[in-house]
């Protein structure tokens, strides 16, 4: 199953990202590793959010990250909310029956 992460972002949030991107990066990079995190990015034109796709049976991953993540805890991040997905082609895929 697959659960997307949303995250809605101030006005100036390239601009404000500098002191927490190490430590953002750092979280999106140990979620990875771990099998948890498939792939993240940002929203461009306008650079007014970000999704993150992560892999597992809950969303506790997905809601867990961004409960940890410097951009959320220092109010880069104005919401941010998490969806199941479900994929129905590609890595996970489960073909409805």
């Amino acid at each position: 199953m697959h659960f997307l992460l949303f995250y809605d972002v101030v006005d100036d949030y390239v601009d404000r990202r500098g002191p927490f991107r190490a430590g953002h990066l750092s979280l999106v990079q140990e979620a990875h590793d771990r099998g948890e995190l498939v792939m993240a990015g940002a929203l461009t034109d306008p650079a007014d959010g970000a999704v993150l796709v992560f892999r597992g049976p809950s969303p506790l991953h997905a809601e867990s990250f961004a409960q940890a993540d410097p951009y959320v805890l220092n109010g880069l991040v104005k919401s941010w909310r998490v969806r199941s997905w479900n994929t129905v082609i590609g890595d996970g895929a489960q073909l409805p029956k």
